[in-house]
């Protein structure tokens, strides 16, 4: 309970803190596959994502005598909206399971399938260091002053998310038992942009209110070979009474389009209680309709009118004092 009351507490510290930015539109689509955590930046004011996979996953269990084929989904849907830091977000997840229980030189088998998550939530971006403290002044005389690390490129963007897991079904093997109907679930996400490689935390506390509270970690290192191909490594710890896990995950993205994405992934773990192996084929896909806020323009085209104010007033008391001297003769 102490390590739940922290992340709130300092989910709370972040939102009400004042930030003065602005989230970055992108010219090229921002999703969150093949990796399982979530990006600090959002779509983007009206943009609607959708980002989906399909996938194989084999489990073995040597102590309960198991073996699991899970075939299925997971999708997100994601749609920016009100301001350019928020997105509200749909993720699901959902397993066609056959089952063999070996007991002794008999075997049986059932088949089984359901959500194993289905979440409604938001995200929003509470700091961006780079609208804080400004673009990195270039140097024209010195390429390791334009390439080398500061303390400032240490310091990450910051988002939280908070959302509300569904589960109607009494009966689902894939959650925990007796789990409650609506639970919650918050994140704390950090993002570090440095150049073509881009790592990104996500602290995650869930069915934070049931008697299986659940805690993740998740760290993922991406890196653009170019301006089309990008590779990625991630890690996953899974820390509850129903199902602890470590998890590495590996793979590639293919940018087919500024609005379209192609990719694939393995994963592993480390342990037999159940080995793990799944294998992900996935796409995603936007919608761009957003519209980037006007500029005010005024008389004389500079955008604020301050200078052409000061031209006026400059202009009232040269004239006044035209006049005092007229009057004088």
């Amino acid at each position: 309970m102490n390590f739940t009351f922290k992340i709130i507490r300092l989910l709370v510290v972040l939102i009400v803190t004042p930030q003065f930015i602005q989230a970055q539109y992108t010219e090229t689509i921002n999703t969150n596959n093949p990796g399982r955590s979530q990006g600090a930046f959002a779509v983007g004011s009206g943009v609607a994502q959708f980002e989906g996979s399909v996938f194989y996953r084999a489990e073995e269990h040597k102590l309960q005598r198991y073996e699991r084929d899970h075939t299925g989904s997971s999708f997100q849907l994601r749609y920016g909206a009100v301001t350019e830091r928020l997105e509200f977000s749909i993720f699901g997840n959902y397993s066609r399971v056959n089952q063999t229980d070996y007991n002794g030189s008999v075997s049986t088998g059932i088949s089984f399938g359901n959500f194993s998550r289905f979440t409604l939530g938001g995200k929003y971006l509470v700091f961006d260091p780079f609208k804080f403290f400004g673009e990195k002044e270039a140097s024209l005389l010195s390429w390791k002053a334009n390439n080398s690390l500061n303390w400032k490129d240490l310091i990450p963007t910051v988002s939280v998310y908070a959302g509300a897991n569904l589960d109607f079904s009494k009966k689902n093997s894939l959650t925990p038992p007796d789990d409650a109907t609506i639970s919650p679930r918050i994140e704390l996400i950090t993002q570090n942009n440095w150049g073509r490689w881009v790592f990104v935390t996500n602290l995650v506390a869930d069915r934070i209110s049931t008697d299986f509270p659940s805690y993740e970690l998740l760290l993922t290192m991406t890196h653009s070979i170019n301006g089309k191909w990008a590779i990625f490594g991630e890690y996953q710890a899974i820390k509850s009474d129903f199902y602890s896990d470590d998890l590495g995950r590996g793979g590639l993205t293919y940018l087919v389009n500024d609005d379209w994405q192609v990719d694939t992934s393995v994963t592993f773990n480390f342990k037999d209680t159940p080995t793990v192996f799944q294998v992900n084929l996935g796409m995603s896909y936007r919608l761009d309709f957003h519209k980037d806020a006007p500029i005010k323009q005024t008389s004389d085209w500079k955008g604020d009118g301050k200078k052409e104010k000061k031209k006026k007033k400059k202009k009232n008391k040269l004239n006044l004092e035209e006049e005092k001297e007229n009057g004088g003769l």
